[in-house]
């Protein structure tokens, strides 16, 4: 019978990403990583199918923050307003404390162009997920698909500004200006050739323009 391993899944990531930092994503086997802590390869293929899983674990967590964030939107919410309650829900999946964690793995990422589209999947995931969400709350297209987008985009920005050496703002303040600006850029868009635009964008972002709706 396997022996329990208390705090096994936690131990494996942080040993994975300090080799991976050290040695080289490509270079580190999962072997390795169970070694580096005490434990059996066969244990941590009952915890990661491979290697990468180690880095993009929590994805239904993270999934799951935004989904929790559209639920508490009111009913009467304008699709901006929806993915702005969205983005506020999904900030607290990253308290400051994660923040070197988060930085060390991006690091690993940004040196391999396999992990790097896995990393924009991630992200096409998010769109995907919200602009689904919008639809089932009546929200019809594109404005689903465009606010899901552009929530997605806003949510990209604001992360890497986050974990920007010296950066000391929480996630929740930079994804707050993020989307100000969206909205200020929304609004300053010319009607000329485009004459519906700026009503329809103006619309579309009723509100204060902040992340707290």
């Amino acid at each position: 019978m396997a022996r329990w391993e208390p705090g096994a899944r936690e131990r494996l990531q942080a040993a994975a990403l300090e080799l991976f930092a050290t040695r080289g994503f490509e270079q580190t086997t999962a072997a390795d990583i169970a070694q580096s802590v005490g434990l059996t390869e066969r244990t941590f293929f009952r915890h990661f199918s491979d290697k990468r899983e180690v880095l993009f674990y929590g994805q239904d967590q993270f999934l799951q923050a935004f989904t929790d964030g559209i639920n508490a939107a009111p009913p009467d919410a304008s699709p901006l307003e929806v993915v702005a309650c969205a983005l506020q829900a999904g900030a607290s999946f990253f308290p400051d404390e994660r923040r070197p964690y988060s930085r060390m793995r991006q690091s690993v990422i940004d040196k391999n162009p396999a992990l790097q589209e896995r990393e924009l999947h991630k992200l096409a995931g998010l769109a995907t997920m919200v602009a689904g969400a919008l639809r089932a709350r009546g929200i019809g297209e594109p404005a689903a698909t465009l606010a899901a987008q552009s929530g997605a985009t806003v949510f990209g920005i604001a992360f890497a500004q986050w974990i920007r050496d010296g950066e000391t703002r929480s996630l929740a303040e930079i994804a707050s200006d993020v989307f100000h600006e969206l909205l200020q850029l929304t609004r300053a868009v010319p009607g000329s050739g485009w004459h519906d635009v700026g009503d329809g964008a103006a619309a579309l972002a009723a509100g204060d323009g902040r992340l707290e709706p």
